[in-house]
């Protein structure tokens, strides 16, 4: 813990942090701290631009980190808010370990065998472009429940993700660590385990960060959209659900809160995979 209070890297992002949070404040006060005449100069060019508010018109309607904070201590003592943390997560979860069992298996068969690769990936490569949002109505209409639908689209939120990158990795091994493997007698699952994937490991490990905030970003838009599955108003129905409840009921500060407990969330999960991918590839570590 010393090591890590006294590091550069540290003191440098804590201090981004607070210039953030304070030019936030003050763009959020401005209408109460900076008087009309601030704006005069620019009031026609606001006007123009479809601006009619005498404060900055990028920020001064969002709230203030205080007032978000005093909305933040308020609803941390309500079920409903730790509810919403635990259904976001769970659902999170769900979808991106299935992505994790399905997809690595499905990129590497990509990989190594050419039938594969020719009757799975042009079907892979045209459905892939399609946003999971997208899939938001058409999995609300299919499956039996509306769990199941954003379990649905959480899973293809990290699915693509992982099997390209998956897919990349494989394909950038030299091809001169398997010539010299085949001249020795390797067996195909020696070559397989012992080069393949291991090589592929790493990008395993960045597309499996990448698809982790994917998957945050999907769960909470599926959530708004399907009124947080089979949760009812107030009883948790997942953070993308808080936020939208927020919204109906005018509470702007649990908005915000909403968002950056998404931000917390999404950090942590990614972290997490990386600190797991660094001992899992012993190889690339620096220091």
């Amino acid at each position: 813990m010393r090591k890590f209070l006294s590091s550069p890297a540290f003191w440098r992002g804590a201090a981004s942090v607070v210039v953030f949070l304070v030019l936030w404040e003050i763009g959020a006060r401005s209408k109460a701290w900076m008087a009309p005449e601030f704006f005069a100069p620019f009031k026609e060019l606001l006007g123009a631009m479809g601006f009619k508010k005498d404060y900055l018109p990028w920020i001064g309607a969002v709230p203030a980190p205080s007032g978000v904070l005093k909305a933040w201590i308020a609803v941390l003592g309500q079920q409903g808010y730790w509810q919403s943390w635990y259904m976001s997560m769970f659902r999170v979860m769900g979808g991106f370990v299935a992505a994790m069992i399905v997809g690595i298996p499905f990129g590497l068969m990509l990989a190594v065998s050419r039938v594969a690769h020719g009757v799975g990936f042009p079907v892979f490569e045209v459905l892939r472009p399609i946003p999971p949002l997208a899939w938001v109505p058409a999995s609300i209409i299919f499956w039996p429940t509306q769990e199941l639908s954003i379990a649905f689209v959480t899973f293809l939120g990290a699915f693509y993700t992982i099997v390209i990158n998956v897919l990349g990795g494989a394909r950038s091994i030299d091809v001169r660590y398997f010539q010299a493997a085949q001249s020795m007698g390797s067996s195909s699952w020696d070559i397989f385990r012992r080069i393949i994937l291991p090589g592929t490991l790493p990008s395993i490990v960045v597309g499996s960060a990448v698809g982790m905030g994917i998957t945050w970003e999907v769960v909470v838009a599926a959530e708004m959209i399907s009124g947080g599955g089979s949760q009812a108003a107030g009883t948790g129905g997942g953070l993308g659900f808080f936020i939208w409840n927020s919204y109906v009921g005018g509470s702007y500060e649990q908005i915000v809160v909403g968002m950056i407990s998404i931000g917390i969330a999404g950090y942590f999960s990614s972290e997490l995979l990386r600190t797991l991918g660094k001992y899992v590839t012993p190889w690339l570590r620096v220091r």
